[in-house]
């Protein structure tokens, strides 16, 4: 007969405390991907989020005996990644997507000076975000889960300060209760509720879509495959003119660490033509933050083998393209596990 689960997590709770670093690694497995989607909502960081999650499992082995069982675990894990999370915070300058940064470039000849560090709002690959949240097979929570990965998403919560952030991720992504967040963050329920209302109100003014219930207007699956191969095509021919219709009138292309990026589908173009397409590319698909793009492969003049230059994604609405986040920082394209060059 097989142990009830509640029986089952005391009895490898009770080991764990006893030293048992197994039974420990049991207890967390099934909630170690959701603390890192948490963390790096949070952050704004999949490196920030890996540094927030190895630290929350260290506290939670140094301080089993402090957990009670009155609460979930998962809760308590949660309690303890939110509170590393706002430590990094009061530490640390906020990170950015490139309008947030500065005005968008006028001229494509200086692009400026790349800008490192902890500062921009970085990417993170799919497979990092699976399996975070219950109810696989509903379209709504897979509809509402994508748009909180979302890189829209993800740079309108660094708008909030860390409280503020931490109560808008339980309540409104996480779904805890008004008093389960207050307890979780020591604050009282009024607190908590004037909180969200802030918080709430700042994420619209950047969103004005909900991201919990609404998805900005996208082709089918069937159309916007069609349009990422026509875009795929495109750019590998050069093929400004037919790239550009490609874009809305309101297209942003950034590319950070560059402060340099680029508003309206005329200045993208102007871009593409003065700068990008002086040399060949070739692109492979990936997926980010619940969005297509690509790994972008340059071949510079006089070389045999594309390397490596550019994660570029893609973000829709409607049959255009409205915006294409590019990111150049190669300890980001290591962390998508990509090649340094290709035939």
């Amino acid at each position: 007969m097989t142990s009830p689960p509640v029986q089952c997590e005391q009895d490898r709770l009770g080991r764990a405390r006893a030293g048992d670093q197994l039974a420990f690694e049991s207890l967390v497995s099934p909630h170690r991907r959701r603390i890192f989607v948490h963390c790096y909502r949070m952050l704004g960081s999949p490196h920030d989020a890996d540094d927030a999650l190895q630290e929350t499992l260290l506290a939670a082995w140094r301080g089993l005996a402090t957990y009670d069982g009155r609460g979930s675990f998962a809760a308590w894990l949660y309690r303890i990644g939110t509170n590393v999370c706002l430590r990094l915070i009061s530490k640390r300058p906020r990170r950015h997507l490139s309008p947030d940064y500065g005005p968008a470039f006028q001229s494509t000849a200086d692009l400026g000076e790349l800008i490192p560090g902890r500062v921009w709002v970085e990417p993170c690959p799919d497979q990092d975000l699976s399996d975070e949240g219950s109810d696989e097979g509903d379209p709504f929570h897979h509809l509402a889960r994508r748009q909180t990965v979302s890189l829209a998403f993800v740079a309108a919560l660094q708008l909030l300060p860390g409280t503020q952030r931490a109560v808008l991720l339980l309540r409104d992504v996480l779904e805890f209760s008004a008093a389960e967040t207050a307890g979780l963050l020591e604050l009282s329920v009024p607190a908590v509720t004037s909180a969200l209302q802030r918080a709430r109100a700042t994420v619209r003014q950047r969103l004005p879509h909900d991201p919990n219930r609404a998805e900005p207007r996208l082709p089918s699956p069937d159309r916007q495959g069609e349009l990422l191969n026509a875009f795929v095509s495109a750019w590998e021919r050069r093929d400004v003119d037919a790239l550009v219709n490609l874009l809305a009138e309101d297209a942003r292309f950034t590319m950070p660490p560059l402060p340099a990026w680029f508003s309206g589908r005329d200045q993208v173009a102007l871009f593409f033509r003065e700068r990008v397409f002086a040399t060949d590319w070739r692109l492979q698909p990936l997926r980010a933050n619940g969005r297509a793009g690509f790994a972008c492969y340059l071949k510079p003049q006089g070389a045999d083998r594309f390397q490596m230059a550019a994660i570029l994604l893609t973000e829709f609405r409607g049959d255009r393209i409205v915006h294409l986040h590019s990111f150049l920082d190669p300890a980001l394209h290591r962390r998508f596990g990509l090649p340094e060059e290709n035939l």
